[in-house]
């Protein structure tokens, strides 16, 4: 496979990586001038065409910035088979997204903006497809270095579990270096939008065993199927996507790292977002896969209760959801006090005890009592087919079982309302039961 090889990871050992800090020198961040002075006494095999894209990744703050080095790492990519990643020229996307038009806005990050655009297929000129783009902003170095590490990953792994990345922009123009990437488009948004209190249809229960299971899958190809073992980093409800057929898929791939081999780690700047990151990583800065093994586990809690992993505004006994449900996740019975009451009671308590126990299993303090990937995954599919729930076309709360339930309900209601008139000796609801319309003379 051709392919990209990732950053120099023994610089991040020496503890010279820091994704949220400034960049510092190091000595594998040499400026590119003189790298092509020492090329040039060397065989035209080793010139700096014949880099790689990821050796830009490991550039120094200054050369980052630079539009020099940059366009070295445009070339690099270029190179890349022509059925791999799509090269987009600026004007091309800007008119995909209407100027960058804030209509069509999806959302906004650390890494800058991103748009819904309509750019034509190459197979099929005549043919739209629809792209969110995404535009690097000019503040801060940050971006490209999670620019360039989208690129290295999502250039190279391909499943159905992670968001398809289809090109990208690498252009310097007179407002500077223009970073943009290209990918699929999700037109159900994230998962956080259907846990969110301010949704107003939040994900059924089978939508959430569905999104457990392809997420499971996602992770289960970047730590043990993929080439290289991959790292995520990152993962969240906001991460975490629905496409057309309500499919979720692993998103953001700017925080991931190259995996150390089986039962070791490497250390690093601790990054991500607060809440989902393992307790010895935060602590240390030692990163293995077993860190998003206890990230997967947090966001098992969050399908069960809809709650984030953290929110000062709840009482301060349940502002940290880990600690909140682990004492009510071992019994069914006390399970049922911390479950979303969204669901309004549509889910089995048996699969979600079944789910609360792979969680807890993810949420182990120590690393190395933590299941691998596989093993998780195999757990939640257990689960997903005794729960024997298919595959819902619109999963969310809007199906006619539902709507059944909620008729018992409201019968139910009308019977103890008639129950309680009895009682009370009037017999109000018999009487107009009785009662038809005839014609009264008047006098």
């Amino acid at each position: 496979m051709n392919c990209f090889r990732f950053p120099s990871w023994e610089r991040e050992r020496d503890g010279g990586d820091d994704r949220r800090g400034p960049a510092t020198p190091t000595t594998t961040g040499r400026s590119l001038s003189a790298r092509s002075n020492s090329s040039s006494t060397t065989s035209t095999d080793t010139r700096d065409v014949r880099r790689s894209a990821s050796e830009c990744c490991s550039l120094n703050a200054s050369e980052l910035s630079s539009a020099g080095s940059m366009s070295q790492c445009h070339r690099q990519l270029s190179q890349r088979p022509p059925n791999a990643l799509r090269v987009f020229t600026f004007q091309e996307l800007r008119t995909a997204t209407g100027g960058f038009s804030r209509s069509r806005m999806l959302g906004e990050g650390g890494f800058g903006c991103v748009y819904r655009g309509t750019v034509r297929t190459t197979v099929e000129p005549r043919r739209s497809l629809d792209v969110a783009i995404k535009q690097l902003g000019r503040k801060g170095l940050q971006g490209h270095k999670e620019w360039m590490t989208e690129v290295n990953v999502l250039g190279v792994v391909e499943h159905d579990n992670l968001v398809k990345l289809i090109g990208y922009c690498a252009e310097d123009d007179e407002r500077g270096m223009q970073l943009l990437l290209v990918y699929e488009f999700m037109p159900n948004g994230s998962l956080a939008d259907h846990l969110s209190a301010r949704s107003t249809r939040p994900a059924s229960w089978a939508m959430r065993l569905r999104v457990a299971l392809d997420t499971a899958r996602g992770l289960k190809y970047l730590h043990e199927e993929s080439e290289f073992k991959i790292i995520f980093r990152d993962l969240k409800p906001s991460n975490i996507l629905l496409d057309e057929k309500w499919n979720a898929k692993l998103s953001d791939f700017g925080l991931a790292r190259l995996g150390p081999q089986e039962g070791s780690h490497v250390s690093t700047a601790v990054v991500g977002t607060i809440g989902y990151a393992a307790p010895e990583y935060i602590h240390t800065g030692r990163l293995s896969t077993k860190n998003d093994i206890w990230s997967f586990g947090v966001v098992l809690y969050e399908l069960l209760t809809g709650r984030r992993p953290l929110d000062r505004n709840r009482p301060r006994g349940e502002q940290n959801l880990v600690d909140w449900v682990k004492p009510y996740s071992s019994d069914a019975k006390k399970l049922e006090a911390v479950i979303d009451p969204r669901l309004q009671g549509n889910y089995s308590i048996k699969s979600a005890a079944q789910l609360a126990s792979v969680a807890n299993k993810c949420l182990v303090r120590h690393a190395r009592y933590r299941p691998k990937m596989s093993e998780v995954l195999e757990m939640v599919q257990k689960i997903v087919e005794s729960s024997e729930l298919g595959t819902p076309e619109h999963p969310l709360i809007s199906n006619s079982k539902e709507l059944v339930s909620d008729e018992k309900k409201r019968k139910g209601l009308d019977l103890k309302r008639r129950i309680t008139d009895i009682k009370a000796g009037e017999g109000r609801w018999f009487a107009w039961q009785r009662w038809t319309p005839k014609l009264v003379r008047t006098q």
